[in-house]
């Protein structure tokens, strides 16, 4: 298996635990290693997250970049106390991610400009993990959003998806789906548990044989043997418990 970055490795193995937040550490393990497939297919560009909450996914998002890559991160920081956003520089700080290269951005999701973004990144995004507001409202912005600053080999990566607490957000995502049709889901990553739920990896339609091959060859192990089915195609799952029952 190909590897990570070692201030990424070491952080999912002994710091990301620490940090408060639902994002599992599996989902997290899987998106570093998709971004150093990116790093090492010559896929350069910031990250970004909608709904840092205090740092858990969004340091390990900044560890996967390369030194002269930048890192955006946006949320209310209204919950549960007024203290979200002191927590979240702390960790950064705490956890060795360069905060010069990081802008955070507080407020609403839905009133940010792509222009914005796209500044603080110094280009489009390669990837941006959206977990912002769990309605259909919410993820329809932030979709359009994401789909604005992402680059053309970049990746949209949806959190608590299939979560039974919202059930009703894949139909957000297939509305999103039906309307552009240039993009697909190009992966599930299966829930740890029921806080760290199952993500969708959306891809445009000829990047979605990179996401494959790049699971294929940096995660096989995790790889399920079926697929998830979609309209007209399916897409590859990753989970931690991989195995099939078997009748």
């Amino acid at each position: 298996m190909d590897g990570l970055r070692a201030p990424v490795q070491t952080y999912l193995d002994h710091g990301y635990g620490d940090i408060r937040g639902m994002s599992s550490r599996f989902s997290a393990l899987v998106l570093a290693h998709l971004m150093a497939a990116q790093t090492q297919a010559g896929i350069a560009g910031g990250a970004a997250e909608i709904g840092t909450f205090e740092g858990r996914l969004f340091i390990a998002m900044g560890l996967s970049l390369a030194p002269h890559e930048r890192l955006f991160g946006a949320d209310s920081f209204d919950w549960p106390d007024a203290g979200v956003e002191d927590r979240l520089r702390a960790n950064i700080a705490a956890h060795g991610l360069d905060g010069a290269a990081a802008t955070i951005w507080r407020g609403d999701s839905k009133t940010i400009e792509p222009a914005t973004i796209l500044a603080a990144l110094g280009g489009p995004a390669r990837i941006i993990h959206v977990d912002g507001d769990h309605t259909d409202e919410a993820l329809t912005a932030d979709l359009a959003l994401a789909e604005a600053v992402t680059m053309p080999q970049g990746l949209i990566v949806l959190d608590d998806m299939l979560h039974p607490i919202y059930p009703l957000l894949v139909l957000t995502v297939q509305r999103f789906l039906d309307a552009h049709a240039d993009w697909q889901v190009a992966a599930v990553i299966d829930r740890e548990s029921l806080a760290g739920a199952t993500k969708f990896v959306l891809a445009r339609r000829d990047m979605a044989g990179f996401v494959l091959t790049a699971l294929q060859r940096r995660l096989p192990e995790v790889l399920v043997a079926g697929a998830a089915h979609f309209p007209g195609y399916i897409a590859p799952i990753v989970s931690p418990t991989p195995a099939l029952p078997v009748l």
